[in-house]
Formats: structure tokens, sequence, C-alpha cells
């Protein structure tokens, strides 16, 4: 039997080697519009052994995990001081979910965590759980995270142990080190999800993407991804939400869809990147999917190719929530890059790279979703017809 000392350098070898490995791009993976990466940028390997094991030989003689880690995913991302900077959902073994960030120099590979997770103060209505933080840079020069609180809901039986109530909170830093905890977001709808916050004043409003929702799962009468104003952050309370995007009937967002990070400002419009849901005899199905919006007016689409940007492929199926893609955080680079991160199956964080005049290009000339089967297959004899005339 190993020593607790050799234990020790074992565990510390291991994780240095999952924190030091390169992340090539994938030879065997080619669509032209974004290329994907061979590991993940994030796992549970990934985060410091001295927040799961207690080091101690005398308290911890057999060197145990303690306080072991489920999933990491779901980041938040930010170009900050010149290296990309993730806010990852963090799930421990005991369900709770927590922000950590992690920074990497080329956004691609070896991404180290901060010494310590993110501690982001409570309202006096603690949370039960955080997770999903969107970062956004704003105009007013405050780096704001915007994310999901869960509290159970208070008007359910105590029988049912399940029912939760979902809302917007909202955290402000200079940093990404402090947090100042702002008030939730308020809007007409009973419960949100996938709020995010445009990067710029439109008509001198804070603009928000929401997702009203009835209930904690279910949509009910919320038709798809929802646009709001308010007046303050710091009094968040927003006016009536606008549906910019909506869930169509057989499509890739037929259950329910939501904004993923906020949109990037290009030449040609606001480049959104968003997740749709659909249901399936397997469960739910959840893929990532892009749109172009108006510069002057961002709650006026005007591009949307049909079909998928990226569903999960091989091992990205597999996990806690198996058959789903996730994305709430990317990085447009100055010299055009995109780097697109994307959790698996709610188990793992990936990063697929791409650039912005690919985006456009894919976004402005993809066609869009047909909604019947014989107008797709006419776009298709179509493309077949145009590529005889110019063989």
């Amino acid at each position: 039997m190993p020593t607790h000392a050799e234990r020790l350098a074992s565990l510390r070898a291991r994780h240095e080697a999952i924190l030091s490995a390169p992340n090539p791009v994938d030879p065997d993976w080619d669509n032209g519009i974004y290329k994907r990466h061979i590991r993940p940028v994030l796992t549970p390997a990934h985060v410091p052994l001295e927040w799961r094991y207690d080091l101690d030989p005398v308290r911890n003689p057999f060197l145990m995990e303690r306080m072991g880690i489920n999933a990491v995913f779901n980041a938040g991302a930010i170009e900050h001081d010149g290296r990309i900077h993730l806010c990852a959902r963090v799930e421990g073994w005991d369900r709770k979910s927590f922000f950590a960030i992690a920074v990497s120099d080329n956004g691609i590979d070896r991404f180290r965590f901060l010494e310590s997770p993110c501690v982001i103060p409570e309202t006096a209505d603690p949370d039960t759980n955080i997770y999903d933080m969107r970062l956004v840079r704003h105009e007013d020069g405050h780096i704001y995270g915007l994310f999901c609180t869960e509290r159970r809901d208070p008007g359910v039986p105590e029988s049912d142990q399940s029912s939760a109530v979902a809302q917007c909170g909202v955290v402000r830093t200079p940093d990404l080190r402090t947090w100042v905890r702002l008030p939730d977001i308020k809007t007409p709808s009973a419960q949100q999800r996938n709020v995010v916050l445009h990067p710029e004043f439109v008509g001198g409003k804070y603009a928000l993407y929401t997702r009203p929702q009835d209930g904690f799962i279910d949509t009910g009468s919320g038709g798809g991804i929802g646009w709001a104003l308010c007046d303050s952050m710091e009094n968040p309370v927003t006016g009536p939400e606008t549906i910019i995007d909506r869930r169509v009937y057989h499509t890739i967002s037929e259950l329910k869809n939501g904004q993923g990070p906020a949109p990037i400002k290009t030449a040609e419009g606001w480049l959104h990147l968003a997740h749709g849901v659909r249901n399936t005899a397997a469960g739910l199905r959840y893929v990532l999917y892009l749109f172009l919006t108006d510069l002057a007016d961002p709650t006026k689409v005007i591009a949307k190719p049909g079909g998928y940007f990226i569903a999960p492929e091989g091992g990205e199926r597999i996990g806690d929530v198996s058959n789903v893609v996730f994305s709430n955080g990317w990085v447009a680079r100055a010299d055009g890059s995109v780097l697109i991160y994307y959790a698996s199956s709610d188990t793992r964080l990936h990063v697929a790279t791409s650039s912005v005049d690919r985006l456009l290009d894919y976004v402005k000339n993809t066609p869009p979703d047909g909604l019947r089967s014989a107008e797709c297959v006419n776009q298709r004899l179509a493309l077949n017809a145009a590529n005889k005339k110019s063989a």
C-alpha cells in the first residue's frame, strides 16, 4: 500500500498532467463552419485537489476524496487582461453548484482554476442553488454576471420536495475575483431562465434577453426568447417581454429555446448563439443554433439558418443528462477568431473554434428551415441543380 505522501505525490502528478495537456484540433471533424478539439477544456479532474481532498495525513490518513466533484460545465466566458476567463458551473457530489474561475492564455487548453471558488453574496432570500452564469462587459463600464437562482417553491406542500422557482440573479465585478450582489431581476413572467444582458444600452435602457416560463421546467405560455428593457441594474424591474425568436412546431426548438451568451457585435448585425430543445422517445435533446439580428434594432431577426449549429457527437452524448449540448459563453477575439464554449450532457466543457467571417457566412447563406418536408426537398433540389450548373 502506498504511503500518504506517495499517494499525494501521485495525485498531484496526475492532476498536473491533465492541466498541462495540449488540446489539438480533432483531425476527423470538418464541416467548414467550426473546428472541434480533441479534449474537453474543463472536467471534474481539473478542479484543484485542495477543493476535494483533506490533505492532512492525521485527519485523512487514507487520503479519501472528502468533497467530490460531479461535473464542470456551462461556463460564462470573457477576455480579461489579455487572457480567457471561464466562470464555470462546478457541481459537487451533493448536487449543489457553485461558480469558479478558470484561466487560460489561449482559451483552448491549459485552463487552471484560481485559488478559491467564487464567493457570491446571498440576498435576503437565500439561493438554494446557483448556476449558468453569463458574463458581459457592458457599455456602462461594468462586468455583469447573470445567473439562474433556484429556490424551493414555497407554495407547495411539504410532501413535494421537487417543485422549484427559478429567477435571474445578478452580480457585478471589476476583476472576476470580487462579486457584488444586486437584486434579482423582476419580469412579468412567473419564472425565468437564460436571462442575458445585451452589451449596449438601447434607447438609454438596459436590454435583456429573457426566457419567460410558467413553471420551473415547463415554458407553458412562454413563446421563446424574449426581450425586455429596464432602467437600472440596481433596481432591475423590466417592462413587458416581447418574443423575438419563437418556438416552432417540428423544429429543433419546438419545446423550448433560450439565448446562450450575449450576442457578438459584427458589421453585419448582432450574432446570436442559442439553444433549442425538442422531445424524443429517449428524452429531451438540446442543440445549439445561430441567428443574426439587426444592428440598429436587436429585436429584428434578419437571418437564421435551418437546423442546428452544434449537436452532441460521440462521447459528448453520454453524461448526467445525455444527448445535450449547452452554451452560455463565447469570446470574439481581436484577430477575428471566435472561441465557443459548450458543455456536453451536463458533465464537461468543450471548445469549438471558428471566426466571425465564417459564422456570418454560415448564418447569411444557409437556407432557413423550410418548415415542411416538401419545402426542405425543394431546397436540396435547388442546391443540387446549382451544383450541376456550376460543375
